[in-house]
């Protein structure tokens, strides 16, 4: 399924939806894989705990907040697609973040796993059917389906994706 199918965007995961590719789901999943492995991966090392401003991630946080936040979107998205009709809780990033400690961990473990959690992440929504991919449920107070949820996260990493590059890159 496109993005085109989804029929109605949550006000909640608009930003991230409207930036996610218009291409099949499993398409743009890998396609925005690619994109993170062509970041120039010294470039990265370099920059790893250092952050753009005061009080801002480093990039070792935000690929972190990348992977915690992809594994709460697949659980969502498991529940819905199995139709569990139970309201589930938003997560405050900003704590996951600093009890996530992403400092003592290098960038190539942070890649590694950002990669295994996104190989994981097309595996499930390649096993949903379209049924599946438009159940609804509620996350954090909105109605969402699993097939936005999948756009959610090609455009969540996009949108950090961008940040990288206009921040970190040119430091």
């Amino acid at each position: 399924m496109n993005k085109s199918d989804i029929p109605y965007v949550t006000e909640a995961f608009d930003n991230y939806i409207r930036v996610a590719y218009d291409i099949e789901l499993i398409a743009g999943l890998q396609k925005a894989k690619h994109e993170m492995q062509s970041i120039p991966f010294s470039k990265l090392e370099e920059l790893g705990d250092k952050a753009y401003a005061p009080n801002k991630w480093t990039v070792k946080d935000l690929l972190q907040h990348l992977i915690d936040s992809e594994r709460i979107f697949n659980y969502r998205a498991l529940r819905f697609a199995r139709m569990d009709a139970t309201a589930l809780p938003g997560f405050e990033e900003n704590d996951y973040a600093a009890n996530a400690d992403a400092s003592h961990r290098t960038m190539q473990d942070l890649m590694q796993e950002f990669i295994a959690v996104r190989e994981t992440t097309i595996q499930l929504f390649t096993s949903f059917t379209d049924k599946m991919l438009l159940a609804e449920g509620t996350a954090s107070g909105r109605r969402i389906t699993t097939l936005a949820l999948g756009y959610a996260i090609i455009g969540h990493q996009l949108h950090h994706y961008k940040i990288i590059e206009e921040r970190y890159l040119v430091m």
